[in-house]
């Protein structure tokens, strides 16, 4: 095999990966720094990743540890994507507190109800009229 085989731009292998919806997002991750190739950032969208090397992308508030394991020949489906890469990210950290998964609602958010109308009238009321 020759060396142009087993090389390809990091961008259009983020691209076939699915890592990216574009090649230009995937530059654009490039580019800004959000890509390391075995520890080094890569600085441009040019650079050559090959079976082997270790990507770490930092995307959306997570970062994600990519083995290369095949280099790919175009941008299918993600079952054949997800085929190009041995994902190493370790599982989140479980924690002790629960995630709140909804909105709390407090007591009195809104409009007031007639029984708060009301007692909002008697506060209001002079004190001296009723005498």
């Amino acid at each position: 095999m020759s060396e142009e085989n087993t090389k390809l731009r990091i961008d259009k292998w983020l691209w076939f990966a699915r890592v990216a919806k574009t090649r230009s997002l995937a530059a654009k991750l490039v580019v800004a720094g959000n890509v390391r190739v075995n520890k080094e950032k890569a600085s441009a969208a040019s650079r050559s990743v090959k079976p082997g090397d270790v990507l770490t992308i930092a995307k959306d508030n997570h970062v994600r540890i990519l083995e290369i394991v095949a280099l790919g020949t175009r941008r299918g489906p993600a079952p054949e994507a997800q085929l190009l890469y041995k994902d190493l990210t370790p599982p989140p950290e479980k924690t002790d507190e629960p995630v709140q998964v909804g909105i709390i609602h407090e007591a009195h958010k809104g409009r007031p109800t007639k029984k708060d109308r009301r007692q909002l009238m008697r506060l209001k009321q002079d004190p001296l009229d009723e005498l």
